[in-house]
């Protein structure tokens, strides 16, 4: 285990860190019935104790939120869809509860409030990121429940405000390497299996930092829709990330595995894990057959945090790996998109990937659990590559 580094954010919270967490009250070893407990100093145990809390927070809480949404017919619209094969397959899930991803949102902060630590530039510009894309998600579940005639944003604009956003995000990143302990970002590109960065992108940090989030955001969204299905395959993504950031923020640890050695980088293995968390005490209710679902308040956000995640630690390439599933969605529109323009043919009954798969008569449950045991095997596959090199 490994004690978090020291790096100065005065510059950053000019007043001082915000000690509103159990970081700050139990950071320094303590003496309780006889022995000294240090436990609060470790990465490893607050991680672990961050999907934990997560978890039961959204356990406990949602119920609550379910019977809210239902009182404010907050529902699902199966006539959005342009198929109207499709619209009749999922009939049955008409009404059910969206903007799930409220319920997410709420346990991974009270989670991530709890054991995190605010002094950390990562953790707060991935609160920022996280939660911004959130209610671009739950603006666009908005207009869809409102507004009968609309699917929600157009794609134009929901990629707009995601830029926006993304943008953003990229240029205090760019600016938050002096408050972390750093002379200046780090503009390289890494790719699995080598040893080094091999791609300056110099200026192109920015686009790249967009164009990396609006991926994300967009394949998780487009993941989702089917039942658990995006919060499983979220979870095994994030539970890489997690590890790939601790090692990333430690400095033994990153030399021996030859990653970027990031300076507080590890604390983004508790932001992981308390998302994770919260993913999986929201799978309890959105588990086949559904209770609730996440909407793109859940999707966005998630999105966001993945690609977050990946560009502090300078895994852009292995999040593709572990992301695979959300590859994979998100390249089956492509290529149908593409297919159906130039030739006038469809490679696939019907896009995304998930759907294909129910119209050859897989069962719900099938895909599934098929797809979730895939983005299981895709996030040990690219922890394993951390050695790789």
């Amino acid at each position: 285990m490994s004690r978090e580094p020291s790096y100065q954010t005065e510059k950053l919270f000019p007043h001082g860190p915000l000690k509103v967490m159990l970081y700050h009250f139990f950071g320094k070893p303590f003496w309780l019935l006889g022995k000294k407990i240090s436990l609060f100093q470790f990465i490893t145990f607050r991680a672990a104790m961050a999907g934990l809390t997560a978890f039961l927070v959204c356990w406990w809480f949602g119920p609550r939120v379910i019977a809210w949404l239902k009182a404010k017919r907050i529902g699902e619209r199966v006539e959005k869809t342009d198929s109207e094969r499709l619209a009749a397959m999922h009939q049955g899930k008409a009404g059910t509860p969206t903007m799930g991803g409220v319920l997410i949102l709420m346990g991974w902060f009270a989670s991530l409030a709890l054991w995190g630590r605010w002094d950390n530039v990562y953790v707060v510009l991935g609160v920022a990121t996280t939660l911004a894309l959130g209610l671009v998600g739950a603006f666009d579940d908005l207009i869809k429940l409102e507004a009968i005639k609309r699917k929600g944003l157009t794609i134009r604009e929901k990629f707009m405000l995601v830029a926006v956003v993304s943008g953003l995000t990229g240029f205090l990143l760019y600016k938050a390497a002096a408050y972390a302990g750093r002379e200046s970002v780090d503009l390289a590109l890494y790719f699995p299996f080598f040893k080094k960065g091999i791609l300056q992108v110099g200026w192109f940090y920015f686009p790249w930092v967009v164009l990396l989030l609006m991926s994300c955001t967009h394949a998780v969204n487009l993941t989702d829709g089917l039942d658990g299905l995006a919060a499983g395959c979220v979870s095994f993504a994030l539970l890489a990330l997690a590890a790939v950031s601790y090692a990333a923020g430690h400095l033994r640890f990153a030399k021996y595995l030859l990653v970027p050695y990031v300076p507080g980088a590890g604390e983004l293995a508790v932001f992981c894990l308390a998302l994770a968390g919260a993913a999986l005490g929201f799978l309890w209710y959105n588990c086949h057959p559904a209770d609730i679902f996440m909407g793109d308040t859940g999707a966005l956000a998630l999105g966001g945090a993945l690609g977050f995640v990946a560009v502090v630690v300078h895994q852009e390439f292995l999040l593709l790996m572990a992301g695979g599933i959300f590859v994979a969605e998100a390249v089956s529109v492509l290529l149908q998109v593409a297919s159906f323009r130039l030739t006038g043919r469809r490679i696939f009954k019907i896009a995304p990937l998930h759907h294909h798969f129910q119209f050859l008569n897989w069962p719900e449950p099938r895909v599934i659990v098929r797809f979730w045991i895939v983005a299981a095997l895709l996030a040990l596959a690219s922890v394993a590559t951390l050695k790789l090199r």
